[in-house]
């Protein structure tokens, strides 16, 4: 199974400016969406050290990991790359 963790804080603007994205995404994608400062394990587990960050975990594997706003396209070629 395929999905989207996306690593966000509610401190963080840009984080702000791509939820929209997101979640208009996350109508046809499995995204997970994940407070860095709630979810200290999860962070740690994929090695996230900036947000906003997404990875891509294709049958429990990372297959991608992009940090920064991205368009609507670049998420969509990301999931459909891996």
């Amino acid at each position: 199974m395929k999905k989207i963790l996306y690593f966000s804080a509610s401190w963080c603007q840009p984080c702000k400016n791509f939820k929209p994205i997101m979640e208009s995404l996350s109508n046809e994608m499995s995204i997970q969406f994940v407070d860095v400062d709630a979810s200290p394990q999860l962070v740690a587990e994929y090695g996230v050290r900036n947000v906003p960050t997404i990875v891509v975990v294709n049958n429990g594997q990372v297959s991608s990991k992009q940090t920064g706003v991205l368009t609507e396209s670049q998420v969509r070629n990301l999931w459909n790359q891996n």
